[in-house]
């Protein structure tokens, strides 16, 4: 069968190679009742339409833009707080035409995404920060816009107010009375496991600015804290990180987590071990998803609007694809979401007695011996 080319319906119709193009890619230059007869009859010859790569050559554009993460792309159908980012972003993005591409920031065999993959702009999100992925996007002079990441001179970005999130949630416990608290957070180059005291590394912008704003509030009221880093933040490492933590400190009466995720999971493996939250056991996530509410007992956690920031994020990268200029960012450019402490049944004053404490986690089997 004879290939179908626009000079093949344009021949059918009657018109110019040139008027059939237009049918496909710039239809107000065209009637609707011409437009429609052209369709008609590339479909009944079996025409999909213009090579996608074809047009984007000619156009010097892809229509597509990047998502860069150091996740795996599991990560975009897995967490729920990324796919409500994602979601957003693809929907502000829908009447314009753009496509979403989700580009890993490792190296793949030897292939560089953020170098090698077609897009016109690109978003940033969760990314390691010492990932040579920024560099090329900026040597590439893409449109850029970071999301959750540390800010950079000249480079539009959208976060939430981290920091101010993660001291009313500290707080929050302080007020209640607790004395010992544990901090569960992401890590991405520190030591997974306890560490002996709370160092900033490089952990990421989001889970720098938690730590220092749980640090902030727990610090001040002499507050004893033992932190426990995981670098998967989405699978079930909940008992993993009770564990240790209890037997870290066994006076521990209360748990900071990074996410609702990380929340979740310790609140249920402290249920397993017979350990009730939150008469024996605080616990507070952060990002408020949907499921925070639905578990039991709900979960005291910190909110942020994640469809607003994907809205932001991709109204961003519009705007700069529309000046069609990387210059300097102006300071409007530069968005920080609110947050806002939910309390739910999660939390509560401590035990009276900490001796108690100690037998407990005992039977519990988390005394380490």
């Amino acid at each position: 069968m004879a290939r179908v080319t626009l000079q093949t319906i344009a021949d059918k119709v009657g018109v110019s190679r040139m008027t059939v193009s237009n049918a496909f890619s710039r239809p107000d230059q065209l009637s609707a009742t011409l437009r429609t007869t052209i369709l008609a009859a590339a479909d009944e010859l079996g025409y999909a339409g213009p090579d996608p790569a074809a047009r984007a050559l000619a156009r010097g554009s892809t229509g597509a833009v990047g998502i860069v993460l150091t996740d795996s792309a599991v990560t975009a159908f897995t967490d729920e707080v990324a796919s409500r980012f994602f979601g957003a972003i693809a929907s502000e993005l829908a009447p314009t035409g753009l496509a979403l591409t989700l580009v890993p920031a490792v190296e793949l065999e030897g292939r560089v995404p953020a170098r090698d993959v077609a897009m016109d702009a690109a978003l940033v999100y969760h990314c390691d920060p010492d990932s040579p992925a920024l560099s090329w996007l900026q040597k590439r002079g893409l449109p850029t816009v970071l999301v959750d990441q540390f800010p950079v001179d000249g480079i539009a970005s959208v976060n939430v107010a981290d920091r101010d999130g993660a001291r009313a949630a500290a707080q929050h416990l302080v007020d209640l009375g607790h004395r010992h608290v544990g901090l569960v957070t992401f890590t991405v180059h520190e030591p997974h496991g306890i560490t002996e005291s709370t160092p900033l590394g490089t952990e990421g912008y989001g889970a720098r600015e938690r730590m220092i704003g749980w640090l902030d509030a727990l610090n001040a009221a002499e507050v004893s804290t033992t932190a426990f880093r995981t670098r998967d933040s989405v699978v079930d490492g909940g008992d993993d990180a009770l564990v240790a933590l209890l037997r870290a400190d066994p006076l521990i009466t209360a748990v900071l987590c990074f996410s609702d995720v990380m929340a979740a999971n310790v609140l249920f493996a402290a249920q397993d071990r017979g350990i009730v939250v939150p008469d024996q056991l605080s616990v507070v996530g952060f990002d408020d998803t949907p499921f925070a509410s639905r578990v039991r007992p709900a979960l005291t956690t910190v909110r942020q609007d994640v469809p607003e920031k994907g809205r932001l994020a991709a109204a961003a990268v519009i705007a700069l694809l529309e000046r069609g200029s990387t210059d300097e960012v102006l300071p409007a450019e530069r968005t920080v979401l609110p947050t806002e402490l939910i309390v739910r049944d999660s939390t509560a004053g401590p035990r009276s007695d900490p001796q108690q404490l100690i037998v407990f986690s005992r039977a519990a089997g988390v005394d380490g011996r």
